[in-house]
């Protein structure tokens, strides 16, 4: 190490400084080689911190309500609402229509807007499931697409992405004026318009890892045609119902008789009943096709489902639902029924129930007042990461307020974060959502993570180390000058985003950025927008985003997928990024 260098860590660092620094190298160390939460490891430092007289109580308990990090977990808990909207079908229905590339165009501009305005992690959850029943693709030639629009579409405002919201915290902390909610646009259209025409051709390298081919389809769903319904005189072929991926077409109940197998050519008439054998998801499915009406759907409406275990000593054992009158007695509607890997044939509410079915039920408001009789009659009683979708009406409204919400903060009306908290209580006071979803979807971990970063941060700037740190990148990039340091800051977050995660990058970053305006006497923004877009810039690994986590699993990913299609993503990004910066934001 240059003796220039070297100075900097001599023997005049300060007690405070060398704790600090022993922080950062083990948390960063631990998030490199080891499993440890980088929650963990965020609250120990904030512990420690505190322990040792650093930043005291009042400071501590101030980075925990801090007004961002409020404002994330309510975009957060109000994206629980948006899922159950009919917005994620009508997506759904965008990406089964049209050839490979368009299909990745239209996902591609769907997510990124709907990444824009509520947090990108939360959009790709509620498209998973949508990707998955597309019946056109393979889920593994649209899942990294869908991730990496996400992470597109979230740096196109301050609301986008966790990590805006987290630097804001930051940048308000440090005494700074907070960012405008379009503070980051101009950048992210042009890197959202550059990363799909270069996205595009590129997803068709990606393999076509196809799990529709699954023979076991263990449940039982039933759906009814109405009379008016667009299905009523068009065949099952031309209706779609042949090609339904994880959801086969069983039989068809047409005036007390049953038709088994189903040919491609049969009419659908108005009164029919159809009965398909599919997974957990096929639910969801039979509630996006127009014209079906799923088993108990006028009891549907946005209800997290839930899955039970019809035990060996239950009273329903040997009845049929229709015969223990199943909705009055528990408050619940049956969707789906699953009896090992049989498959079941008739009506679902004739069939006779036996020990060890599985029911997958969308509970009412009272079924868990029966606990009695609902430990009496089912073995376990499960809930799932599904959710009936709302109607129309419903879906309109909760769209409409999230919308008058941001309109509202916007033009000044009132804060982002009192607009999302009245919207919050209208959604619970409407029963839209419940207390168990806010408590089962609570972000704890991203809560813990930004409230003790925002203490590690206070800890490096005050302890004087952030300062040491930027003054040693000054010395290193002696001669490349302060657009020179602007680049090694953005690849030191783009760095830190790929090995570590992107908030504890964001969290590692800043002080040294902000620093390093300072040492050059400069406006901190561009330094600021390099941290923004550097801690987004995660493209070549699958445990940087967490998007890009959410899909590695579900498309049966290897590490080599996302390097031969982020590799150049990443490169055309970080080009438009740190040319565009010191345009936009002049030093």
């Amino acid at each position: 190490m240059p003796t220039t260098l070297v100075s900097y860590w001599g023997s005049s660092m300060s007690w405070e400084q060398g704790v600090v620094l022993a922080m950062l190298m083990v948390i960063v160390t631990c998030l490199i080689t080891t499993k440890i939460k980088p929650a963990y490891l965020f609250a120990g430092s904030a512990f420690i911190g505190f322990q040792t007289g650093m930043i005291d109580l009042p400071t501590l308990a101030g980075n925990f309500t801090n007004s961002s990090l409020l404002t994330l977990v309510l975009l957060v808990l109000a994206s629980i609402a948006l899922e159950k909207t009919r917005l994620i079908s009508w997506v759904g229905r965008q990406i089964s229509e049209g050839g490979h590339s368009l299909v990745v165009a239209k996902l591609g501009l769907s997510t990124a807007l709907l990444s824009s305005f509520t947090n990108n992690t939360a959009v790709v959850v509620s498209l998973i499931g949508a990707v998955k029943r597309n019946q056109t693709h393979a889920p593994s030639k649209l899942l990294i697409p869908l991730s990496y629009a996400a992470i597109l579409g979230g740096t196109l405002t301050l609301i986008g992405t966790s990590t805006n919201l987290i630097i804001n915290s930051f940048v308000v902390d440090a005494g700074l004026p907070s960012l405008g909610f379009f503070a980051p646009t101009m950048i992210g259209l042009a890197v959202l318009f550059v990363g799909l025409i270069v996205l595009i051709p590129l997803s068709h390298f990606l393999p076509s890892y196809d799990d529709g081919a699954d023979d076991e389809l263990p449940y039982f769903l039933e759906a009814r045609i109405e009379g008016g319904s667009p299905l009523v005189g068009k065949t099952v072929s031309e209706n779609g119902l042949r090609a339904l991926r994880r959801l086969f077409l069983a039989e068809l109940l047409r005036d007390g008789q049953t038709i088994a197998p189903v040919c491609p050519d049969t009419k659908l008439q108005a009164g029919d009943t159809l009965l398909f054998c599919g997974d957990v998801e096929s639910v969801t499915t039979l509630q996006e096709i127009n014209g079906l009406h799923l088993f108990g759907q006028h009891h549907l409406n946005g209800q997290s489902m839930m899955e039970v275990i019809v035990s060996h000593s239950a009273g329903i054992r040997g009845k049929t639902l229709k015969d223990v009158e199943f909705r009055d007695r528990f408050d619940a509607v049956v969707v789906a029924i699953r009896r090992g890997h049989e498959r079941l044939a008739g009506g679902l509410g004739n069939i006779e129930l036996h020990a060890g079915d599985t029911l997958v039920i969308v509970p009412g408001k009272k079924f868990h007042d029966k606990k009695q009789k609902l430990n009496r009659e089912f073995v376990l009683v499960n809930g799932l990461d599904s959710s009936a979708r709302l109607d129309g009406t419903k879906s309109l409204a909760v769209l409409i307020g999230f919308l008058m919400v941001i309109v509202a903060a916007l033009s000044g009306v009132f804060p982002l974060i009192k607009g999302l908290a009245a919207y919050i209580l209208v959604l619970l006071a409407t029963g839209i959502i419940s207390f168990t979803e806010l408590k089962r979807q609570f972000p704890i971990d991203i809560f813990v993570i930004v409230g003790s970063a925002l203490s590690l941060a206070q800890l490096m700037i005050t302890s004087g180390l952030s300062e040491r740190m930027g003054s040693m990148l000054m010395v290193s990039f002696n001669g490349w000058g302060i657009y020179g340091a602007l680049i090694a800051v953005y690849l030191l977050t783009l760095i830190l985003t790929e090995l570590i995660t992107n908030n504890a990058a964001a969290a590692l970053s800043f002080p040294i950025s902000y620093s390093l305006a300072l040492g050059y006497g400069a406006d901190p923004m561009p330094f600021i927008m390099a941290v923004l877009f550097g801690a987004s810039a995660s493209f070549i690994s699958p445990y940087g985003y967490q998007t890009n986590l959410l899909v590695f699993s579900v498309g049966n990913y290897k590490l080599r997928d996302y390097l031969r299609i982020g590799l150049p993503i990443s490169i055309v990004y970080s080009v438009v990024v740190l040319t565009l910066i010191p345009i936009l934001f002049p030093f």
